[in-house]
């Protein structure tokens, strides 16, 4: 006897079922299904942020606003014994790196085309990720000053007649064996500008690594499957989604507008030798002239009342908008949408309308998808370039670490570092705080975590401040 039933053959995997058997589904490699589709997500993503979906573009707000807010600010967190520091050493150590970095940081030659700063190219950066789906980051040398490159996702793309041993996956050439990049092939300028008098498009070779080991080309976008080359938009799962709702809202709108201007037809009895024409109408004779002629039009009716000719009947249209249930049908869409993107309907609409729990859970799921980004972001973005940072000045002269070029463990001693963000706000601050006092009363968290959570303010620099404020109040 055999078994048909097995396992998910009468399940997920079933063939036979009216409900699946009409479903065909093929899964290919990353290049095929991620790869090959990238241009026409990064469009249709732009477009929902542009303008096509308001609710699209809020999504994606949402997580910049609230993962970096302003950008995110670096707090060193060194372990002083593993340096051989006293407390005090490490933290006079912490101060001065915060300071140069804050200094470079704040500074527009951070950038290479020196027009943001390094927290706005933060921003910049996360952005154009979630739009995009990935974004390249090259750190050149400006002088003795190291700045950040951003090349948008366009720029890597396949030259033509490439004939390389190695396999060229939308611009990143792969090792035949390891599946590892190892170059990025980049356009001088956006292969897609149609502005006149731009240089010819030419095509560079940029390694995935220097000779010595160090990274070259930083290629930022989250992987959603093994063996992935290029990225995903955020908005991708929910773009049909989005771009119907677009379109309704846009019609139920201007039905709502049609409603609103009280459109009246005017209907006239036939005469005897016809119905009026044109050219009764057009006829000097004044053979058949309209019967409104000399009343005034609709925009001059405005309360007023009047008798119509003999024969002229008025009739109102009511198209019946808006529609009662597009708030509920709207909302159920949202909650959809916000399910696939990991952002409670409250969030994506700013709309708190629920109880305090309620209100307070949504926050806290949202919160988690926040941190989610802010972690990521934070490890591949900010790290990376606060590393080469702190090697450059210490190559420079300019920061003292002597047992930094050791080996990598000591060079990672020394740069170990917390991001601090926005903090995600209270619903009920006095909830909120007591909460904190009692975590870290049981010895549940720190000061530190603590205040970056709620004010988002480095717990040190507080202290500093308040030991200042509290000397110049007792007038010492």
């Amino acid at each position: 006897m055999n078994v048909v039933n097995s396992g998910y053959s009468e399940h997920g995997a079933n063939r036979r079922k009216p409900s699946l058997i009409k479903w065909i589904t093929s899964s290919k490699s990353p290049h095929e299904d991620i790869s090959e589709n990238l241009e026409l997500l990064r469009e249709r993503s732009r477009d929902l942020y542009a303008g096509g979906s308001g609710l699209g573009r809020g999504a994606v707000e949402r997580v910049v606003l609230n993962a970096l807010g302003p950008g995110l600010r670096l707090n060193v967190r060194i372990d002083p014994t593993r340096l051989g520091m006293t407390e005090g050493e490490a933290g006079e150590f912490a101060s001065e790196v915060e300071a140069r970095f804050d200094y470079w940081a704040s500074s527009r030659d951070a950038d290479y085309s020196r027009e943001l700063t390094f927290y706005e190219l933060q921003v910049l950066a996360l952005r154009s990720i979630l739009l995009d789906g990935e974004c390249l980051m090259l750190m050149p040398t400006r002088g003795r000053r190291l700045c950040v490159q951003l090349l948008e996702s366009e720029r890597l793309c396949s030259p033509l007649g490439y004939a390389g041993v190695n396999v060229l996956d939308e611009g990143v050439e792969v090792d035949v064996l390891t599946g590892s990049p190892i170059a990025y092939w980049v356009t001088n300028r956006n292969p897609n500008s149609e502005y006149l008098r731009q240089p010819r498009i030419e095509y560079t070779r940029i390694p995935a690594f220097l000779p010595d080991g160090t990274r070259n080309v930083y290629h930022l976008f989250p992987r959603e499957r093994i063996g992935q080359h290029r990225g995903v938009p955020f908005l991708a799962p929910v773009i049909e989604q989005l771009k119907q709702l677009g379109r309704y809202t846009d019609a139920e709108l201007m039905a709502a507008v049609v409603s609103g201007v009280f459109a009246i037809f005017f209907e006239h009895e036939p005469r005897e030798d016809g119905v009026y024409g044109e050219e009764d109408y057009a006829s000097d004779s004044g053979v058949g002239e309209d019967p409104l002629a000399g009343y005034p039009n609709m925009q001059e009716m405005t309360g007023t009342m009047m008798d119509l000719p003999e024969g002229v009947k008025a009739t109102s249209l009511s198209p019946g908008r808006p529609n009662q249930n597009f708030g509920q049908f709207v909302e159920a869409l949202v909650n959809q949408v916000g399910g696939a993107l990991g952002i409670p309907s409250e969030l994506l609409l700013q709309r708190f309308t629920s109880s305090y729990s309620a209100s307070r859970g949504a926050l806290l799921e949202a919160w988690k998808v926040f941190k989610y980004w802010r972690k990521w972001f934070a490890d591949n973005f900010c790290q990376s370039v606060y590393e080469a940072w702190f090697s450059q000045e210490v190559e420079g002269g300019r920061i003292a670490a002597p047992k930094y070029g050791l080996d990598d463990y000591h060079g990672k001693l020394y740069t170990w570092c917390e991001w601090i963000g926005p903090s995600q706000g209270q619903l009920d601050p006095v909830k909120e705080v007591n909460a904190a006092v009692n975590r870290i009363e049981h010895n549940l968290s720190t000061y530190q975590r603590e205040a970056g959570e709620l004010t988002g303010e480095d717990w040190d620099l507080v202290v500093s401040a308040l030991t200042r404020e509290r000397k110049k109040i007792q007038g010492r």
